[in-house]
């Protein structure tokens, strides 16, 4: 049964969220002192996948163009994990965005584990798949939701597990694939998120 989330959940979810600074720096604390846990090990190539998009984003003119025809602020809220391989990808391209938007854009993240009830309202085809981005307007009414990676991205992985020769090796040719992209699929669908 699908969890329901109602506007004050949203406001709160939202005010107890994290900037995109402060994941970072945790997940450079994770790795600094070698935390352990299930899925900790991903999290120092995480790390540098971060680190390496973040420092080569450059903001498309499509996306650019939305933020300035932008005519209300946004709430972005971010349900993600350090560990994700997708977040390592695309929180910065969402940051990127939010920092271009001159305050039209507020990001805040929250751990996927640690809201299980908000993660159970937003599932991808029945999955907890993250990132999911929240789109909420200034009163915090749920606008639209995207993730967790680019349709064409989503398309690979899904052929990719259906077949037993490719299934443990898609991670490697999806970050391939986001190398190869430079974040245009990301940015191109996160444009026409905010125009919704």
């Amino acid at each position: 049964m699908k969890s329901q989330i109602i506007l004050s959940d949203y406001r709160l979810f939202f005010e107890k969220g994290i900037s995109y600074e402060q994941y970072v720096a945790l997940m450079i604390e994770e790795v600094e002192s070698k935390a352990e846990g299930k899925y900790a090990h991903y999290v120092p190539m995480n790390l540098q996948r971060t680190k390496r998009v973040g420092k080569t984003f450059l903001l498309q003119n499509e996306v650019a163009e939305t933020l300035n025809l932008l005519s209300h602020n946004v709430n972005w809220l971010v349900i993600s994990e350090t560990w994700c391989g997708d977040a390592s990808q695309i929180m910065p391209v969402m940051q990127g965005i939010a920092a271009a938007s001159n305050g039209k854009v507020d990001l805040k993240i929250v751990y996927r584990d640690e809201n299980p009830d908000l993660i159970a309202a937003h599932l991808t085809n029945g999955g907890e798949a993250i990132p999911k981005l929240i789109q909420l307007d200034e009163n915090y009414h749920l606008i639209a939701t995207w993730g967790p990676r680019p349709i064409e991205a989503q398309a690979l992985v899904k052929e990719l597990k259906s077949n037993p020769l490719t299934a443990d090796s898609y991670a490697e040719k999806l970050h391939k694939w986001y190398a190869d992209d430079k974040t245009a699929a990301t940015q191109r669908e996160l444009a026409q998120l905010l125009k919704a």
